[in-house]
């Protein structure tokens, strides 16, 4: 595993909309591997617009939810809008970075109420977004603009720094959905660099899936892959008490995906993951998902249709300040991975 890697995409500054960090640090670690960006900060790996060959994408996103600021308050509080799926509830008394236009990064603190100054009646309001700011430590608007340069747009993000739990193998950080998609992307074109395939494999890390897939729409459209493989930070399930039987856990490998709001799986696909796991003798769950979605919910439905395997890597507490992922489960999606590319070619392909 490289633990540099993941450590520099998980701290890396890149709320929708604003990946620039991610992609440099794409662009550090892609050794002997072609890159290329267009317009929506979308990265592609290893393109090759005049292959013959069935073109397999590797999908992942590289932003994460964070917040922008929409207002400057006269007392130098900034006032924020959300840039992707928040609970209000867990926004509040936590660090925050926000990035001006000229690159400086201020730090800040989302505000919270303290009980002193609650009635009986705020405390048992519903917490609105509106009554959360983020508090910079200025005392205007004039010193917010012109000491810390900070203007209406900026974009912010959660100041989280990676751990690595050595006694129990996992990481904690932030941004895993879907920083950890991210490495996967990398390391399994990495690990497929010598081998001779009967596909091509495109690396294709989209911008703004938080905020609607957007940039799958476009990676989906330049790519025009024959098959995808979807790897997303997918939330775990196995810290809730009311979850009988849960789908996403920790340390037991990849999380194959049925169904979520935005697509049903191939199902032809979905049975060659299952038994090429079962063949290599590697760990993974099976997930049938009510809500949320991945890039898949675009890719599938793009030209005359493609068939898309999500492999979810369980993330404890996504879209939250904090993450926990199991570095196990990181290395055997990459092996799973690896090992149905190596089995495809354009009959096989043709079949699902």
């Amino acid at each position: 595993m490289n633990k540099e890697l993941v450590k520099k995409l998980s701290n890396a500054f890149g709320p929708s909309g604003h990946e620039e960090d991610v992609i440099e640090v794409i662009n550090e670690f892609a050794q002997e591997i072609s890159v290329e960006k267009d317009t929506l900060k979308n990265v592609y790996l290893n393109y090759n617009e005049a292959t013959t060959l069935p073109t397999v994408m590797l999908d992942a996103h590289s932003d994460e939810v964070g917040f922008m600021v929409q207002d400057i308050t006269d007392n130098g509080l900034l006032r924020i809008i959300p840039l992707g799926g928040w609970v209000v509830s867990n926004i509040p008394a936590h660090r925050v970075i926000i990035k001006t236009r000229d690159g400086k990064y201020v730090k800040g603190t989302t505000t919270s109420r303290p009980p002193h100054f609650m009635s009986s009646a705020q405390r048992e309001r519903k917490l609105e977004l509106d009554d959360i700011f983020v508090d910079i430590g200025a005392f205007s608007k004039q010193e917010v603009e012109e000491k810390f340069h900070i203007t209406l747009g900026d974009p912010i993000a959660p100041e989280v720094y990676l751990e690595e739990i050595t006694e129990t193998g996992l990481f904690m950080g932030k941004a895993f959905d879907n920083r950890i998609g991210c490495y996967c992307v990398l390391e399994t074109l990495k690990a497929l660099k010598d081998t001779e395939l009967q596909v091509q494999v495109t690396g294709a890390i989209a911008s703004q899936e938080e905020v609607g897939c957007r940039g799958a729409k476009v990676t989906v459209n330049k790519v025009k892959p024959q098959l995808a493989i979807v790897f997303e930070g997918s939330p775990a399930d196995d810290v809730y008490d009311d979850i009988a039987h849960p789908q996403g856990v920790l340390k037991k490998g990849p999380q194959i995906r049925y169904i979520d709001s935005g697509m049903i799986s191939n199902p032809k696909l979905i049975e060659l993951a299952r038994a090429t796991a079962n063949a290599f003798e590697l760990p993974y769950q099976c997930a049938v998902r009510k809500a949320g979605s991945t890039n898949g919910a675009a890719i599938h439905i793009s030209e005359q249709g493609v068939p898309c395997l999500v492999l979810g890597i369980p993330t404890r507490y996504a879209h939250t300040h904090y993450g926990y992922i199991s570095m196990e489960d990181i290395d055997h999606t990459v092996l799973l991975a690896v090992a149905i590319i190596k089995q495809l070619n354009e009959q096989l392909i043709q079949n699902f």
